[in-house]
C-alpha cells in the first residue's frame, strides 16, 4: 500500500479530525487521529497490520504488546498476523504496567505498537515495563507518527505527518477563541 492509499483510508474513515485538540501530552493541535474510527473495521485493521507486518517479516517476534487504548486493536491484529499472542498494558495508579493476568517471560521477543505516536510517551512506557521482564523489544510501529517523538528504538510507521503541536501558552487556536476539545482516552500528562 502506498501512503496516499492509507491517507485514504484515514479520510475515509473520517479518522482524521480538524479543529482544537488537547492531546494527552497536554499539547494541543488543529489536527487529530481518531484511529478508532479506522479499526472498527477488522478487514481495514487486518489490511493496515498486515502492512505493518511486511516490515518484520525477518524478525523473529513471540508476541505483541501495546498501550490501553490505543494499541489495543491494533496489538491483536498484529499478533494475528504473526501467529502469536497480543497483550496491552495499562495504567494503575498512574503507573504503565501489566494486568488481566498477562506475563512476559525473559529474553521473549516482543513487539512494541501504538496507533498514535505524537511525543512518544505512552510507547516509552510500554518498552520500559517490557524490559523490566528481561525481555527484548523485537521492534516499535504504528499507524501514524505525528513528527518527532522521544523513542529510544527506531519506529516503523505506515504513514508519518508532520503536524505542528502547541503549548497552551503558544497556541494560536486558543488565541483565536476557538474552544477545545480532548478526544482521546486518558488524563492529561502534567509536564
Amino acid at each position: 500500500m502506498t501512503e496516499k492509499e492509507i491517507l485514504e483510508i484515514f479520510n475515509s474513515t473520517g479518522a482524521i479530525l480538524k479543529g482544537h485538540f488537547l492531546l494527552s501530552s497536554g499539547l494541543h493541535s488543529e489536527r487529530y487521529f481518531q484511529m478508532a474510527r479506522v479499526l472498527q473495521f477488522p478487514d481495514i485493521a487486518k489490511k493496515l497490520a498486515s502492512e505493518i507486518a511486511k516490515k518484520y517479516e525477518n524478525k523473529s517476534i513471540d508476541a505483541v504488546i501495546g498501550p490501553a487504548i490505543g494499541g489495543i486493536i491494533l496489538s491483536y491484529a498484529l499478533a494475528d498476523c504473526f501467529g502469536v499472542r497480543s497483550m496491552f498494558t495499562e495504567r494503575e495508579n498512574n503507573l504503565m504496567c501489566l494486568r488481566r493476568g498477562f506475563t512476559i517471560e525473559k529474553n521473549e521477543k516482543i513487539l512494541v505498537c501504538e496507533d498514535v505516536i505524537t511525543t512518544g510517551g505512552s510507547v516509552s512506557e510500554v518498552i520500559e515495563v517490557v524490559k523490566s521482564y528481561g525481555a527484548i523489544i523485537a521492534g516499535v510501529c504504528c499507524l501514524v507518527q505525528r513528527g518527532k517523538h522521544n523513542i529510544d528504538f527506531p519506529v516503523e510507521c505506515l504513514l508519518k505527518m508532520e503536524v505542528k503541536n502547541y503549548t497552551q501558552e503558544n497556541c494560536p487556536l486558543c488565541k483565536e477563541g476557538i474552544p477545545i476539545v480532548k478526544p482521546g482516552s486518558r488524563s492529561i500528562r502534567k509536564h
